[in-house]
């Protein structure tokens, strides 16, 4: 095991303090969501002060950014950076009442690192103190993801991502992997790597391709891309293990003039082929 504070050591221990996040206030989106998006309300989650002192930065000059990953379960938590805290003066009670100043301490980590506590925290006190943490919560380094924005697109016949992996090539709208899986229509193929059964399915009447058709699996609120046999799985497995065991690979490229009628017959000669039918996940 891994302990979170031998992991990302912080300058002055004593004035540091971890946020943990969950949804935005109001009826907001959930927290990864929103780090994912580098959306403005993800830093307002941490600057908000109330008449709870212990929900408040108070007098800490710094602070650790978490948004809980929701897909993995209650009690896991990703890294989204460090902060100089600023008071605003005068104090401002049920509203924003701290500056925060991305700093580069450990900013290598941010949307990759993944902790995971000994339980869930509840819906009560978010703000622990950097000091006490790893007594109060026992977290540990659970996963450290590869940021996908430093890998090139390998070429069609090489494409073999875990779901994480679609995620944030799809969050990060990486360049080369989005002008790539744009270009073309497909046949591609869904692995469950817990069992090996296979699903089959084809982009041919989307405006961008494999590009548009992924990115649908790679929403966390949808993950299914409408498919009744997926989503019969995700009710009965939940959301973890389709992020958990789904890989996803390229059969066969067209080129986006190709007729929807060529690309579904191929479809359904990979389907015969991979016996996907009877012995997979594709119920037509």
């Amino acid at each position: 095991m891994i302990r979170l504070t031998d992991f990302l050591p912080v300058p002055e221990p004593s004035s540091t303090k971890l946020k943990f996040n969950m949804r935005a206030g109001g009826g907001g989106g959930e927290a990864w969501d929103l780090l994912m998006d580098d959306h403005e309300e993800w830093l307002n989650m941490s600057r908000w002060r109330t008449k709870q002192t212990n929900n408040n930065l108070g007098s800490s000059r710094y602070l650790l950014a978490w948004a809980q990953y929701y897909p993995y379960g209650p009690q896991y938590f990703i890294f989204g950076g460090f902060f100089k805290v600023t008071p605003i003066v005068p104090a401002a009670i049920n509203a924003y009442g701290y500056e925060l100043e991305p700093l580069p301490l450990h900013s290598e980590f941010i949307k990759r690192l993944i902790i995971k506590l000994e339980r869930p925290i509840g819906r009560n006190v978010y703000l622990r103190k950097y000091e006490s943490v790893q007594d109060q919560l026992g977290p540990e380094v659970y996963e450290l993801a590869p940021d996908t924005k430093l890998g090139t697109f390998p070429g069609y016949q090489n494409v073999r991502l875990r779901h994480h992996e679609l995620q944030r090539i799809i969050a990060n709208d990486e360049p080369s992997w989005r002008d790539a899986l744009s270009s073309v229509k497909g046949v591609y193929v869904i692995t469950d790597l817990s069992d090996g059964r296979l699903y089959v399915g084809s982009a041919s009447g989307e405006a961008n391709g494999l590009w548009q058709r992924w990115a649908a699996y790679a929403h966390l609120k949808n993950l299914t891309g409408g498919n009744r046999e997926l989503e019969r799985m995700r009710l009965d497995l939940g959301d973890g293990h389709i992020v958990g065991n789904f890989q996803y690979s390229i059969l066969e490229i067209f080129d986006p003039k190709t007729k929807d009628e060529v690309i579904l017959k191929r479809e359904a000669f990979w389907k015969q082929a991979l016996d996907s039918r009877a012995h997979g996940m594709n119920l037509n």
